[in-house]
């Protein structure tokens, strides 16, 4: 009895193992969707994949690790983007991503990236020993026999798979949702499979073209500077994305001196200033700056506007730096990274910069670079480039901020920092606050040294600075109370904010209750008095006549016309 019961094990036991090890997969994965047909759904793709890797393999405990594994592993996935970027994880992911942008973001997650090592180096081991004590269907049977049989099961299966996904097809009920329920629900491996069938670009609602005429056609000559001059008189620009930062004094708990820094503040130099409404939170600054060079926020595209330096880019006709290099402008990119990094090299040459400066062209230490030491920078290859009579842009990105915000201790941060300054946080929020108010401190003194270089001079200067998302603070900063207006309320996650100065005296600029990322490059434009195009002549009365919005604009029929006068008429996308 004892020789049945150990041989039954050996034959069994892995049979056995594996198949609860599907079940808990199953148990975690789709029994985690919120709707019973959204289980059902996940279950019938699982059951399917296993049946292509049974017919793969011919080995039954492989078959049901590995599919098991697969749907555990996405969910794992898609729990971490949740958390870190506030976004689902989406099939593009693994073509946009899955390079060295992804190693090279992991680097800075250390606990990740541990993890990530783990499993890379278990998986394997635990694989071959699953193979290794597994059974051999077929082992009796012919060869090609085996072979056809094979293939054939994996042909069904893979069909049957396919049949699963079809918007149409036996779970149509679970693709018959729109864009944002699908991005905001529960139902994330549901939401993974049913995004496969959408998440290409695709161009917003238009208006007709006849009503496009009507609402836009006052713009189609452009309109010319306030004061007339030539191109080697136009203002030097130099703008600045602020990596995850915000005004904290907006927060109810953040109401001491350290919150209240002086980029901030406004001053005798300062043209225009306000909260300012972004479309990506805890993550994304592609999109941020796809929108603040382009004058397109990343959103009206569907949900692969995410992979903006990927997709929308190489198609963009018209943008901030390619108005300024028709006015005589070079334009400059300072980066902080490799510019391999998300496409950034090929996105920012698609946008219309001349020149792009990458950390190693910079000699600086990528992802690790203070605000300061990316000012220098730029001002060392602005005195290299700068000829007189020729204005130059200069667009400069800062990687200071970027989370997380919670790996080093308290007592690791400088004075008063180290003894958290912000009183009555849970210990979670006051290592992450008190951590971002210490790199905020380090950036004011930065930006601060950054107007003195430019704005303290002769040479006609516009300085422009803004925060390209919020940070998550692991996810804790959307429970923590903010001061907004309640008719800001809504927008609290999406709010950082813009500042405008110049150093010499110009028309003063609209002041909005929020201003839309997407319509900074043309207060950019009016802020330096420079002739707008069609294109940014349009923005300029878009911004008007929804008072400083965009997508969030009172009059949606008078957005779709804009885009069917942007896109159709003016061709700012093709």
């Amino acid at each position: 009895m004892p020789q049945q019961s150990l041989r039954f094990l050996r034959k069994s036991g892995p049979w056995l193992l594996a198949a609860g090890f599907f079940l808990f997969c199953v148990n975690m994965t789709a029994l985690r969707e919120p709707a019973l047909l959204q289980q059902a759904f996940v279950i019938a793709l699982m059951v399917c994949a296993f049946g292509m890797l049974l017919s793969a393999f011919a080995r039954p405990a492989t078959a049901l690790v590995l599919s098991g594994g697969l749907f555990l592993g996405l969910n794992f996935l898609s729990v971490m983007k949740l958390r870190y970027l506030d976004s689902p994880l989406m099939p593009a992911d693994f073509i946009y991503y899955a390079r060295s942008s992804l190693l090279e973001t992991l680097g800075h997650y250390p606990h990740l990236w541990m993890l990530s090592l783990v499993v890379c180096v278990v998986t394997p081991l635990a694989l071959w020993a699953v193979w290794r004590f597994d059974r051999r269907l077929l082992a009796q049977t012919r060869p090609s026999r085996a072979w056809v049989m094979r293939l054939s099961g994996v042909a069904v299966w893979a069909f049957a798979f396919w049949i699963c996904l079809l918007p149409n097809g036996p779970f149509a009920e679970v693709h018959a949702k729109n864009v944002w329920e699908k991005l905001s629900d529960d139902a994330q491996i549901t939401n993974f499979f049913v995004n496969f069938s959408d998440s290409d670009v695709r161009l917003p609602a238009m208006g007709d073209d006849a009503q496009a005429e009507q609402d836009w056609g006052s713009t189609a000559s452009g309109e010319p500077a306030a004061i007339p001059r030539s191109a080697d008189s136009y203002p030097d620009i130099v703008q600045v994305l602020e990596e995850s930062t915000f005004n904290p004094s907006n927060f109810t708990q953040c109401n001491i001196p350290e919150c209240r820094v002086a980029m901030f503040k406004t001053d005798v130099r300062t043209r225009g200033t306000g909260p300012m409404r972004v479309h990506t939170f805890g993550g994304g600054t592609w999109v941020s700056e796809f929108a603040t060079l382009t004058g397109m926020p990343q959103d009206i595209f569907g949900p692969g506007g995410m992979y903006a330096p990927y997709v929308l880019a190489p198609h963009v006709q018209d943008s901030l730096p390619r108005q300024l290099q028709r006015l005589g402008y070079l334009t400059i990119a300072i980066y902080p990274t490799n510019g391999a990094f998300l496409n950034g090299r090929n996105a920012y040459k698609a946008y219309g910069f001349d020149q792009f400066y990458d950390a190693n062209q910079l000699g600086l230490e990528e992802w690790e670079e203070t605000d300061k030491q990316m000012f220098d920078a730029a001002k060392r290859i602005y005195d290299k480039v700068k000829k007189p009579g020729q204005p130059v842009f200069v667009m400069i990105l800062t990687l200071a901020q970027h989370g997380p915000h919670d790996t080093d201790p308290l007592s690791s941060l400088p004075a008063p920092f180290n003894k958290g300054v912000l009183k009555g946080l849970p210990t979670r929020e006051s290592l992450n606050f008190n951590t971002y108010l210490s790199n905020l401190h380090n950036s004011d003194a930065a930006m601060s040294g950054l107007e003195h270089d430019f704005l303290d001079r002769a040479q006609p200067t516009v300085i422009v600075h803004f925060g390209d998302h919020q940070p998550s603070f692991s996810g804790l900063i959307k429970t923590m109370p903010r001061t907004w207006p309640d008719a800001l309320s809504s927008y609290k996650d999406y709010l950082t904010y813009y500042m405008i100065k110049s150093n010499f005296h110009g028309a003063s600029l609209p002041t909005y209750p929020m201003l839309d990322i997407a319509l900074l490059p043309s207060m950019v434009l009016q802020a330096a008095d420079l002739p707008t195009d069609p294109y940014f002549s349009a923005a300029i009365s878009l911004r008007t006549r929804c008072n400083g919005l965009y997508t969030d604009c009172a009059q949606p029929g008078l957005v779709k016309s804009y885009h069917a006068w942007i896109f159709n008429r003016l061709h700012v996308y093709e």
